[in-house]
């Protein structure tokens, strides 16, 4: 079996700023509640055996409704943190807006902030982008196997290390943001759209200024627009009872 390669005492990239905390603590809701005092690149990630949890502090330029698409960045650059060490086989794609599916079952995801009262055409004070990424088997966590969820143990990982992935997943994040700052969010957009399940009736496929999706259909008619912000709140793929991905 592939294992995950041993970069344990790999150092996070010199923009960011850290934060370990303790294994029950609440990564996102930490760095919602410092997010105006610490500022950008403050990184909070929690040391757990069964679950990769990290957030990320952004001070964005735009005004909010552009600035929100840095979710599907984020998405982007976990999908290539954990493509960088699965084998070719495996499959890694997205339920829009932010829910991850690695070898076709639910593995994690993604949920993002802003200050409260903020509106679309603010500059917001700070974004917090957040993943979740389960690990250990869930057998091992008491679970039934579903067929539709999975953990990057059961996909074939082994000597996971939290923090290693974390450092790596913000090497890729700062690929992201680099090519949005200097080329635009084409590319960025792009990569998300790869990853994104087409349906059979689907034409041509994009991402609008404010993260929409929207879909021309083969046979014509008016472009089909699926708003971002209902389901990137509603965060389908977590379950607040267990404080994780739903199982």
């Amino acid at each position: 079996m592939p294992r995950w390669q041993d970069r344990s005492r790999e150092a996070f990239p010199p923009l960011f700023s850290p934060v370990r905390l303790r294994e029950r603590e609440d990564a996102f809701a930490r760095a919602c509640a410092e997010a105006g005092e610490t500022g950008a690149g403050t990184i909070y990630h929690v040391g757990r055996f069964d679950l990769i949890e990290c957030a990320v502090v952004f001070e964005p330029d735009e005004p909010l409704a552009g600035a929100r698409r840095v979710v599907l960045a984020g998405m982007n650059a976990l999908a290539e943190t954990i493509a960088a060490d699965c084998p070719p086989e495996r499959t890694i794609r997205f339920a829009y807006p932010a829910g991850i599916v690695f070898d076709e079952g639910l593995v994690g995801g993604a949920r993002l902030a802003w200050p409260e009262g903020t509106e679309d055409t603010d500059v917001p004070e700070w974004l917090v982008f957040a993943l979740m990424v389960r690990t250990a088997s869930l057998q091992d966590l008491g679970f039934v196997a579903d067929p539709a969820l999975t953990t990057l143990e059961e996909s074939g990982f082994r000597d996971i290390d939290p923090e290693g992935f974390v450092a790596r997943f913000c090497r890729h994040l700062m690929v992201e943001i680099d090519e949005w700052q200097a080329e635009g969010f084409r590319g960025v957009a792009n990569r998300y759209l790869a990853r994104l399940p087409r349906a059979e009736t689907d034409g041509v496929r994009g991402i609008d200024g404010n993260g929409d999706l929207l879909v021309h259909p083969k046979d014509g008619g008016g472009v089909l627009r699926t708003a971002l912000v209902p389901p990137l709140l509603a965060a389908s793929w977590y379950d607040p009872a267990s404080g994780g991905p739903k199982s």
